[in-house]
């Protein structure tokens, strides 16, 4: 399992809009806290560029726990590939 935090792969001052886009090239399931906005963007990024690695979402009331197992045990069980242009919600 390989995570690299937003600040260590995003610019500084980098929209929101763009998040899924480096995700995408870099060829990253996008991990995000943003469940207001990020949905509608990754929507308009599939929209626009018709494929994308993943995105799950995690709400900020889901403990830090709770989300690194859920996260672990995906990684565990599946193959990146079915992830593909899905939102997911966590936790399962």
């Amino acid at each position: 399992m390989d995570f690299e935090t937003a600040q260590e792969l995003l610019a500084e001052g980098m929209e929101d809009l763009d998040v899924p886009a480096v995700a995408a090239d870099e060829g990253r399931i996008l991990v995000s806290h943003d469940v207001s906005t990020m949905q509608n963007h990754f929507q308009s990024f599939l929209a626009e560029r018709g494929d994308s690695p993943g995105l799950f979402l995690i709400p900020q009331s889901v403990p830090i726990s709770v989300a690194i197992e859920e996260l672990v045990l995906i990684w565990i069980v599946s193959e990146a590939e079915e992830w593909r242009n899905r939102i997911v919600w966590l936790p399962l």
